[in-house]
Formats: C-alpha cells, structure tokens, sequence
C-alpha cells in the first residue's frame, strides 16, 4: 500500500483525494500556486509544497516543479485529479519513470484513449459504433469545411487531449471555421497544454450518458454504472444522474459490455469513463476521460463504492476488490449530482464570476453529501476552473432524488461570487427534466432563463446609481428576506459582497452609450476591431478569458471604433472600459 500520496492538482478534487488517502492512513501533500497559498486543500494536507506562479502553466502544469516537490516531500504516489496533468502520458512517464506510482491508467492507454483521435479507432476496435468524424487530427480550416460540407452542418471541433467541453467549438456554417477552430486551439493550450483537435458530426438532439469503470492491473475490468450527464451549457455538464434514466431494455448492458472491451483494448487500469452520445434508441461511442471525472460522486452515492480508495488500491498493486456482478448488486436507489460553479446564469449567459466568498452555507440532511474546494473567506480565482463545489444526493427512486436535491439546493447559500443554482434549480423543476426530454442543447436551445436572477453574487446598480442590497426584515413578528434598491450610502444594510460588478451582462454597453466594458475579470486573449472600423449591433470586439472559458463580449451600439484600450494579453478588471464605439 502507499505510504504518501501528493495530489497534483487544487480546489474540490484535491480536498476529496485527500480525505479518502487519510482515512486509509496514507499522508497526503498539497502542492499551490501563490494565488492558493491557503487553499482549502492546502490546509487539509500533511505536506504542503509551493510551485510559485499565478496561471495554471505557471504552477500546476509546471512539470519540473511538481517533481521537485515529488523529490522533497518523498510521496511515493501522485493523485492527478481531473484536467492539467491528469490525461498527460509524459507525465505520467516522468512519475513512473521516478519509480513514483501514478494513481491512474497506463501511460500507453492515456496515448491511445486520451487523444480523441485514436481512442475511436480504440472503440472500433472493441466493436462499439462511433460518431462519424475525423480519425485524424485537423490542421486547417478547410480541412473542416470539407467535412461539414459531406457530412452535414454543424459540426463539433473538438480538443483531441482534452475533455469536459473545453476546446470543444460548435460550427453552424463554414464562415464561422477559422475563428471556431482558432479559439479552440487556445482553449485546449491554456487547460490542457496541448491544442490538436479533430472534428465530428454534431448530432441534433442527443443524451449524454457515460460509463465508469475501473480496471487493476491484472487484467480485470468492471463497468459499475451509468450516468446521464445531458443537462450541459457550453458543453459543460451542470447536473449530473446515475444511472441513467429511461434508456431502452437491455441498451445500459450492452454500454457498460462495450466501454470494457474499449478499455480492455488498450491495457487500462484504474478509474476511467467512456462516454457515448444516445439518440433515438442508438448509442454510439464519444470519447474516453482517461481520468477519475468530476461527476465520480454520483455513481458512488448508489453503490457505496469510494472510487478514490479503488484507484489508490489499483496503484497500490491489489486486485479489485468485486466482481462485475458484485458491483450490480451493490447498485441501490438514484443517484444526483449538482455543479456549482461561480458563473452568472442570468438570461441564460452563464458567466464566470471570479471573487471572494463571503458567506458559504452547505445543506444537510438525509442522502445528502457536499464535496466543495473552497469556504468562506476563500477566493475563487479568475485563472482557474470556476467549480465551487458539488451537492449530491440520493433518493430511493428518482424522483425522491429530484426533490431532495431542490431542496438541499434551497438550503445552500453563496454569497460573494454569482452561482449557478438558481439554473439548477429551474432545471430540476422542469417538467422536460422530469420526463427525461432533455438533451445536451436543451439548456442552451429550450430552457427559459430570461427571469434568472442571481442577486446572492453581489450587490447591483442601476443606471440611476442606486445600489441593490438585501437585508432580513421582521412585519408583525414575520420574518422577510428583502432586496430594496437604495443609495449607495443608505445604512439599511451592509453590502453582503465585493463592489458590484457587470456581471450579469455578456457586455456593458450603458444603454447603448458606446463604450463596452469588461462584464468580469480576466485576460483579453483576441482584439477583433481597430479605431475608424464600423461594427453593427452584436458584433465581437473582444474576446475575453476568465476562468478558462472564452467569452465573446459584444458591440450593443452600431457605430465607428473611436478607442481600443486594451490588446491581446492585458488583464483587465469588471467595469474596466475596453473599445469606446462612436
């Protein structure tokens, strides 16, 4: 068994692998950026290392500081977590190569399955259908055009290294290529070092359901559930369901046989998941997460299985501890698992909210488990993935889980940052979700969230200078929560948050004036207009990254450029005027 396990990686999936390797007695080291200095996963750790640097390159992709604290904290083990190195065979080499166990599979099978490309020609191989693309990775914009011109509009570019809907780029037409294919390259080099990509036939109106399985190095494999992850914006999933609901007789069997032959194809061992697209009684095979994925808690919350410490254990050298047919049996009852990520989802925008936690109460209760990376007081920082932290809950059937998780969501109180609950919540009382009508673009395509509101981010103001603030009120011995908009110098209540900022715009045009403004911190990663240019209404002037997704920020007025403030790399902060129109 390993002695001492050093997590590369932060936040949520950091503090979970901690808590599983403590409570098996292993000690556990923290490595951190200097923005993560006294991160929560910091804290819970035996050992805590400093890898300098701010930006996930410069800290937890830098190779050569995460084994210099490899060397001096003397782990024997490295956790990888999900994104940065997780999927990265070289550094999975590197680890073992120190004669260091890399709690994850192979780095053969990360080659094969964790490149896109090559993990369909894996699936083929295993006899699973796969949806029809490129098995080669694509260089050029016209490379793509000629795809979509064959097969069909629109189609998916997709980061061949990557995975959870980054780099991932949907195409409606062929003028629209290179600057889809441009901004997917960028986003899979800043989350996962890499920018290949390949492109497939984006289907019109599929489910999301993914396998997981574990495999030790003896050559057992055993898939132990479904999960439906179809509830997705930006092609990120915000809710997850295991197992999946309201498939065909006999489809969830023949999924689980052909994500084992998948893996078994290439040698794989410990936690993976392939994922498959399903459409009108059909399946076909996605893509393969190399990786323990974030939505692991759901499948464990129906079986009572800890995947964390079957991983740990699978590295260690034992055989799995249950047969495919012991893990069936374990299955009981429905599992929900809920995102939540720091992201403004009023009208539907969902953009990220970077910004100091003031306030953080988690919900309680019967089958009822929270899995956060942060508390109150912590920041959540604009350079990395914006995942506050996961609630999942159990019911006996689905729609005792559907009501406990709205409950437990009603509980839950953020404040310091907008949050993506009150989408979760407008999506769990839909009567399309209860039926299992959704797909990976209802969200997006279908789901009304023009009320949205997420006032528990920050205080708001108005065009009339006034400031939004909330305060408890008693009428007649009644308790009230209440939001009365005031001068910002009113005394009614303390500002429960940071200053206020445009972050529920996609844009702050102010009404229209002309001059366009940064809707939320972060890098300017593309200028798309200069001084003297006319732009029409919702045209991109700039593209901004904030949390590792690009957000396109658009003109609300048509008119001549008559300033450019900012150019590619300047850090820019909420409210901060970047193109002035005329």
């Amino acid at each position: 068994m390993l002695k001492k396990i050093l997590i590369a990686n932060r936040g949520e999936i950091a503090v979970r692998v901690i808590r599983t390797a403590r409570e098996m007695g292993i000690a556990t080291v923290a490595v951190y950026s200097e923005l993560d200095r006294n991160a929560l996963h910091v804290r819970l750790a035996d050992e805590a290392y400093a890898l300098g640097g701010q930006t996930a390159a410069e800290s937890y992709l830098n190779t050569a500081a995460i084994v210099d604290a490899i060397k001096r904290s003397g782990a024997d083990g490295v956790h990888p977590g999900y994104g940065f190195f997780s999927e990265n065979a070289d550094f999975a080499r590197t680890i073992t190569e120190m004669g260091v166990a890399f709690i994850g599979p192979p780095p053969e099978a990360i080659v094969e399955m964790g490149d896109k490309v090559s993990s369909r020609k894996a699936a083929l191989r295993g006899g699973a259908p796969i949806v029809p693309g490129t098995t080669e990775f694509v260089t050029s914009a016209k490379e793509i055009i000629d795809f979509g011109n064959d097969h069909g509009w629109p189609v998916a570019i997709k980061a061949a290294f990557g995975g959870g809907g980054r780099g991932m780029k949907v195409v409606q037409s062929a003028d629209a290529v290179q600057e889809a294919m441009d901004s997917a390259q960028r986003e899979s080099k800043a989350f996962f070092g890499r920018d290949e990509i390949y492109v497939e036939r984006y289907l019109t109106w599929p489910r999301h359901i993914e396998v997981q399985l574990v495999g030790d190095t003896h050559g057992n494999v055993v898939w132990v559930s479904t999960r439906d992850c179809s509830a997705q914006r930006r092609h990120q999933k915000l809710i997850e369901e295991a197992p999946a609901p309201a498939l065909k007789k006999g489809i969830e069997e023949e999924m689980g046989e052909a994500a084992v032959k998948a893996a078994k194809a290439v040698g794989y061992f410990n936690a993976g998941t392939v994922e498959f697209i399903y459409q009108d009684n059909e399946f076909y095979f996605l893509e393969m997460n190399t990786r323990l994925q974030v939505e692991h808690p759901v499948t464990e919350v129906i079986t009572g299985i800890d995947l964390v410490e079957w991983q740990i254990r699978v590295a260690s050298g034992e055989k799995l501890p249950m047969t495919q047919k012991q893990v069936l049996e374990r299955r009981d009852g429905h599992g929900i698992e809920v995102r939540i990520n720091a992201e403004n989802p009023a009208g539907g925008k969902f953009l990220p909210s970077p910004g100091t936690i003031t306030a953080l109460t988690t919900p309680d209760g019967f089958g009822t488990r929270f899995d956060g990376g942060y508390e109150a007081g912590d920041t959540v920082s604009q350079f990395y993935d914006n995942l506050v932290g996961k609630l999942i809950v159990w019911g006996k059937d689905r729609d005792t889980a559907i009501a406990r998780t709205i409950r437990a969501l009603e509980e839950m109180k953020v404040e310091g940052v907008h949050t993506t609950i009150p989408a979760d919540l407008a999506i769990l009382r839909h009567p399309d979700f209860a039926a299992v009508k959704h797909s990976t673009k209802w969200v997006e395509e279908k789901l009304d969230l023009s009320g949205i509101d997420s006032a528990a981010g920050s205080s708001q103001t108005g065009e009339d200078g006034l400031v939004m603030r909330q305060t408890t009120v008693e009428v007649n011995g009644k308790r009230f929560e209440v939001k009365a908009w005031v001068p910002e110098t009113a005394g009614i209540a303390a500002p429960r948050a940071k200053k206020p900022t445009r972050a529920s715009q996609s844009s702050s045009g102010k009404g229209g004036s002309g001059e366009i403004s940064a809707p939320m911190q972060g890098t300017i990663v593309k200028v798309n207009v200069e001084v003297g240019q006319e732009v029409q209404v919702g045209d991109t002037v700039v593209v901004l990254e904030a949390m590792k997704m690009e957000n396109q920020i658009a003109a609300e007025k048509a008119g001549k450029v008559a300033k450019v403030n900012v150019s590619a790399g300047s850090s820019v902060g909420a409210g901060d005027v970047l193109v002035v129109i005329e």
